[in-house]
């Protein structure tokens, strides 16, 4: 194995490794927010829809990707291919869709305007409730070209009209139909990346009013860090700016390797790393901003102890 091969490699597990257990252990502080009837925010279901799609957006990418290092290169069959790859893009659609509706419910949210009827903000949070669920029907379609287009490596077909995937094959086509193929892929793409970028600037927009505001009100008090609405804008915000570096490298990605007729084992492996890296770095940016998880952990950390004085 040369060094270039074992360094990706390397990435490939500590990516893989890295997300697996940020996501699990996000979903785990989720789950038992839910079951102890902890305070839920009206976003956090959005959140676990975007947890499970990194989750199996990493194992699809991740683990196939690290086995392939270790010399196996034929480990899936026609069926492995096509559920991989299928899986893969439906997940990555699914955190993309529930970023971008996210985005849209926060800037909603802190309008002021609306604020002041809540009515609308339930109605509101349904509608993008549904559109998380249509989202992902409307990707499994989507990605349905996937169970067309992919191969095995050990099947029979003439590999020079597949391209190579190192550990799976997709079918070759004309330059026209190879256009259609990226376009019909990455067009859903960045007609989400473009509403993102449209919540985003709205509240950017609405925070630095909010804070002019403040400062021209020199009796209150109250800063803008201290309101919750604010902080949750900070945290989908901060979300969000990194999903949109990370999704737009990938996307530039897909965009190209569907073009290109061989594409290099370089371009290969530097698609499917940043595909990664949005999955790896997402819980971590949560968890560091949700202050539930640290006082959750502490109460649980100080509760033996209380009841340990409850028997002396």
């Amino acid at each position: 194995m040369e060094t270039s091969e074992f360094l990706i490699g390397m990435i490939f597990i500590s990516l893989t490794i890295i997300g697996v257990l940020g996501n699990f252990t996000l979903l785990y502080q989720y789950i038992c927010f839910y079951i102890t009837r902890y305070r839920l925010r009206s976003t956090d279901w959005v959140l676990m829809h975007m947890v499970v799609a990194n989750i199996l957006t990493v194992l699809c990418k991740g683990v196939p990707q690290t086995i392939s290092y270790f010399g196996f290169e034929d480990f899936l069959n026609d069926i492995g291919c096509k559920l991989v790859f299928y899986v893969h893009r439906l997940c990555r659609g699914g955190c993309l869709g529930s970023t971008s509706f996210l985005s849209v419910f926060q800037a909603i949210v802190i309008s002021p305007r609306i604020s002041r009827y809540p009515e609308f903000k339930v109605r509101t949070l349904k509608c993008i409730c549904y559109s998380v669920y249509l989202n992902w029907v409307f990707y499994s379609f989507i990605s349905s070209v996937f169970i067309v287009n992919m191969r095995a490596k050990c099947g029979n077909e003439s590999t020079t009209k597949l391209k190579s995937f190192i550990y799976c094959y997709s079918v070759k086509h004309d330059p026209t139909s190879d256009m259609l193929y990226a376009t019909l892929l990455t067009f859903p793409d960045m007609l989400l990346l473009g509403l993102m970028l449209w919540a985003s600037s709205s509240m950017v927009l609405m925070l630095y009013r909010h804070k002019q505001m403040i400062q021209y009100m020199s009796k209150t008090s109250v800063s803008s860090r201290s309101s919750p609405e604010s902080r949750a804008t900070k945290t989908i915000l901060l979300l969000v700016s990194t999903f949109v570096s990370f999704s737009t490298i990938s996307s530039i990605f897909h965009f190209s390797i569907a073009l290109v007729y061989s594409p290099s084992w370089l371009m290969v492996n530097m698609t499917s790393m940043s595909t990664l890296l949005f999955p790896t770095v997402c819980p971590f940016l949560l968890m560091i901003q949700d202050s539930r998880a640290s006082s959750y952990l502490k109460r649980n950390r100080q509760f033996p102890k209380a009841s340990d004085q409850e028997q002396n």
